[in-house]
């Protein structure tokens, strides 16, 4: 039997007319949505667990094959591949398919976009945690 979160995963999950919590819908003490330190201002596509975990791995290891990700991160094949895809659609990692022998070897890597993003994003997350203990 499949484990089922108790948290909804999107608002198809949530039932139509559904809104998301007041908390991810406010700027940081009236910031623009666009400026560190707004909740809105987090990269969507980075914030999900397993992608941050892809980005992060990759920003500390020039390459990484598509089993030491696997393994480092503690995830399946399918889990991996849809979140490393759409990494590779965002332009943040790079996907470049080999053959050793007969075996197809898959390697990932951040491109100069997926660094920035991720930089950006972690001077979010400064901004919202300097502003919580500040409040």
């Amino acid at each position: 039997m499949a484990k089922q979160s108790a948290v909804p995963k999107d608002d198809a999950d949530r039932g139509r007319g559904a809104r998301k919590p007041a908390h991810a819908l406010t700027p940081v003490r009236g910031r623009s949505p666009d400026e560190p330190g707004s909740a809105l201002a987090l990269d969507r596509l980075i914030h999900e667990r397993m992608r941050l975990g892809i980005v992060s791995a990759l920003a500390v290891n020039e390459r990484l094959s598509f089993n030491d990700l696997k393994a480092l991160l503690e995830t399946t094949d399918g889990n991996l591949s849809v979140h490393a895809r759409k990494l590779e659609e965002a332009g943040y990692v790079t996907c470049t398919k080999t053959f050793e022998g007969r075996m197809p070897r898959t390697q990932y890597a951040l491109t100069a976009a997926g660094r920035r993003a991720l930089e950006r994003y972690l001077g979010h997350m400064e901004a919202l945690i300097r502003a919580t203990r500040e409040g």
